[in-house]
């Protein structure tokens, strides 16, 4: 890159370093060994934390307690038995049945679905607003991200051992990013021990001297380590590693359907390893926002008839703009969940 644009590009990834931008590739500040050095990366860390933590002070009062306690234990919360009997039944047979738009990803031997919960999907689906609506799921996924928004919600089926292909990389135990982030899964069917089920390492959400430590030492060599994923801000850990951090080893969440999972994805978590071929379907919720901005809310994305329009905006300005940002999520056709 000549000097000419790298001072043209300078100001835009300083101006980076107070965002979620988190790729040690694509910004030459983030990823640079002598700033990280001088503790640029932990700064980020400890800065966004003590800002999360003060944003969560202000939606705390909304959450019950016994979640709150869970939370600040383990890093996630489970709830088995999360909408009554009728209306999970239909609920699951709504979404099951669903045909729709679909996008996959291709990661390893294993393909990611996803749809949009649009207002398209609602009217086939009118039993899915007893879940995206249910306050206790509203006022949690808030409280773990740290921010009064409406979480994006889709639906997500997870199709193992396609290909014969290297594994899926997202077995791997691995953070989201460098802050508080905040995803949520409930299964609509049984999830076995050996289908892949959500894993993670309880405790590991806290950002304790150990992981600062940590953080920092990762800054300085993940760029020349050999692991993109790793490299482009998403800090994978081998399971050896964990004692020193003073961790303990990961559990696996084999639930059976009708469980919520929302977890905070800064602590270490992968997709469980399936012995067989499998298919995994959920309702699956995400929320992620500049870590450091000050105030919990003043969010217009979630206004409603803005908020349920977003994803399929997302993936257009994405189509447009995928020559210059890429596009790891194809168009697949109109699909039902669990098709092949």
């Amino acid at each position: 890159m000549s000097r000419v644009v790298q001072s043209l590009l300078t100001p835009w990834w300083a101006a980076e370093l107070l965002t979620g931008a988190k790729s040690f590739l694509d910004n030459p500040l983030i990823g640079s060994p002598r700033l990280n050095a001088k503790g640029l990366h932990g700064w980020r860390v400890a800065k966004a934390h003590a800002m999360t933590d003060r944003r969560r002070e202000k939606l705390a009062a909304a959450v019950d307690p016994s979640d709150v306690a869970t939370y600040a234990r383990d890093g996630f919360v489970a709830i088995e038995n999360f909408l009554p009997a009728d209306t999970f039944a239909a609920l699951r047979d709504q979404t099951l049945a669903f045909k729709g738009p679909a996008r996959e990803m291709v990661q390893g031997d294993a393909i990611t679905r996803r749809y949009a919960i649009d207002p398209d999907a609602i009217r086939a689906m009118p039993a899915v607003k007893a879940f995206r609506d249910h306050p206790r799921f509203q006022a949690l996924a808030r409280y773990i991200a740290s921010f009064d928004v409406e979480p994006l919600l889709y639906i997500q089926s997870i199709l193992t051992h396609r290909f014969d292909a290297p594994p899926d990389p997202q077995v791997n135990l691995h953070a989201d990013t460098f802050h508080p982030t905040m995803k949520a899964w409930f299964f609509l069917e049984n999830v076995a021990a050996d289908e892949g089920p959500f894993t993670y390492v309880p405790g590991s959400h806290r950002l304790t001297p150990a992981r600062l430590d940590w953080e920092k030492r990762r800054s300085l060599s993940v760029r020349d380590e050999g692991d993109r994923l790793s490299a482009r801000g998403s800090f994978r850990i081998e399971r050896q590693e964990l004692t020193a951090l003073g961790l303990p080893q990961p559990i696996s969440l084999a639930v059976p359907a009708n469980t919520l999972v929302v977890a905070d994805t800064f602590g270490f978590h992968a997709r469980g390893e399936a012995a067989h071929r499998s298919t995994r379907i959920e309702l699956w919720a995400y929320s992620r926002r500049n870590p450091f901005l000050p105030f919990s809310g003043l969010d217009p994305w979630s206004l409603p008839g803005i908020a349920e329009r977003r994803i399929p905006l997302l993936w257009l300005t994405h189509d447009i703009y995928k020559p210059l940002i890429g596009q790891a999520w194809a168009k697949a056709g109109r699909k039902r969940p669990g098709d092949e």
